[in-house]
């Protein structure tokens, strides 16, 4: 049985927070940051975790923003750490903390915002092993209880990077075993065997990244846009291929489902979709982190030019390159709005300054 549990404490928390925070201030104001801090320290779980995020996205300022926020989601989750390294749990939880912890236990050091923070004792002495199969738990404890995407999606990723890796497999196969078959998820139906071998374990992470897909969770929805990205790149490269009726409908086939999963992200302004989406209907551009396939027949200037601007609506470093498309393949929208043009080059300044030194060459 999963140790990681929830009595529905939280409700009342989250329900006290709705009354005193959201209701009176709404979400993102300063108030109402001050007022979730306040409740926070005052044990209310779910102003714990929520307290945790604004340190973690960096919307409050503190020195070690990252250990900071893990220590609150450990708070968030009822979750205590002996000094022998074990883990527990009272009950009193919010359970969306067990996927952001989990979250941390997979990144810790390795990728992602995690990839260079600040020391975390209690993640430096877990083995990779140890780190992923605690990782798993948390992920499914979350999904038992909330259904979220970000934990369906982690437990894809989890199952995926076990397969990866045969000695890894190897190591944690039991483990996995164990941690799964007490999972009571309806949504995913997992096979007779599932873990049995490497294969069969990688099959299972595409059932959750399909899941999480499904309920538009947008790292799942690139994460399988990319592998699309690679089939057709490699169907690409095959002599003939658009000669050959079987190879070029695969590929086809391939294309529509790149297409439908950069489309959901892209839609609610995630910016590396709606970028990738750009450049496809400008160029017909697939591309990997590796290589670049460039498809004809798909170009369809409208489209592109309304992916890119999608792609600045809720800006990050990757609407750098969406300003910078703009810029380069529609220029002649700027000959009569040099203030426009203007205002794009300094948001790629400020977004990402290796596109700025490119914008100079336009």
């Amino acid at each position: 049985m999963n140790r990681f549990t929830c009595d529905g404490s939280y409700q009342k928390d989250w329900e006290r927070y709705t009354q005193q925070v959201l209701d009176k201030y709404g979400v993102s104001s300063q108030t109402a940051e001050r007022e979730t801090m306040c409740l926070a320290n005052a044990g209310n779980k779910a102003a714990v975790k929520l307290y945790a995020d604004m340190i973690f996205h960096k919307k409050i300022l503190c020195r070690y923003p990252y250990r900071m926020a893990f220590e609150l989601y450990l708070e968030a989750a009822g979750i205590t750490v002996d000094p022998e390294g074990e883990w527990s749990c009272s009950g009193k939880s919010y359970p969306l903390s067990f996927w952001l912890i989990g979250y941390y236990l997979v990144n810790y050091r390795r990728e992602s915002f995690l990839k260079k923070c600040e020391k975390i004792g209690i993640l430096e002495e877990m083995s990779l092993p140890a780190r992923l199969s605690l990782a798993l738990e948390l992920a499914c404890a979350c999904i038992v209880y909330t259904e979220a995407p970000g934990a369906i999606n982690l437990t894809g990723r989890l199952l995926s990077m076990i397969a990866a890796d045969p000695e890894l497999f190897s190591t944690m196969q039991p483990a996995v075993e164990a941690i799964m078959k007490d999972l009571d998820f309806p949504a995913v139906s997992l096979p007779e065997g599932s873990f049995d071998n490497p294969v069969r374990c990688a099959a299972a992470g595409e059932l959750f990244f399909s899941e999480a897909a499904s309920r538009g969770y947008v790292y799942a929805c690139n994460s399988l846009a990319a592998r699309e990205a690679a089939r057709i790149i490699r169907l690409c490269r095959e002599p003939g291929w658009e000669e050959d009726e079987e190879t070029e409908a695969e590929a086809a086939g391939c294309v529509a489902r790149y297409l439908s999963y950069l489309k959901r992200p892209a839609d609610k302004y995630e910016p590396y979709a709606a970028n990738r989406l750009g450049l496809f209907y400008m160029t017909g551009e697939v591309k990997t982190a590796e290589e670049t396939a460039v498809l004809k027949g798909y170009t369809d200037y409208a489209l592109a030019r309304e992916y890119f601007r999608k792609a600045t609506v809720y800006p990050d470093s990757n609407s750098a390159w969406a300003y910078y498309n703009l810029l380069k393949y529609f220029h002649q929208d700027y000959v009569k709005d040099i203030d426009r043009m203007n205002e794009h080059i300094e948001a790629i300044r400020e977004l990402n300054p290796k596109v700025y030194e490119l914008v100079q060459e336009l």
